[in-house]
């Protein structure tokens, strides 16, 4: 399984699997573009995009409780 966290808190987010992660990697834009990359910026425009393209709905209502009412928030995440 893969975390992601809040990267500014710490918090736990959720878990998701392989395909979940490979649709945050291809849609979200990496800042270093390496392998080492494991954070993205997101906000709720992002995962307005996220549903039209017909994404994982468990993965966006995760997201969207995590995002709440902030304007954005950065996602990391890390095998566990």
């Amino acid at each position: 399984m893969i975390k992601l966290n809040d990267k500014d808190t710490g918090a736990i987010i959720g878990n998701i699997d392989q395909a979940q992660l490979q649709f945050l990697i291809d849609e979200l834009e990496e800042e270093y573009k390496n392998q080492e990359d494991r954070d993205y910026y997101i906000n709720q425009a992002q995962l307005d995009i996220f549903k039209e393209k017909g994404g994982n709905a468990e993965l966006i209502s995760m997201l969207e409780t995590a995002l709440g009412n902030r304007d954005g928030m950065e996602i990391v995440w890390s095998e566990s």
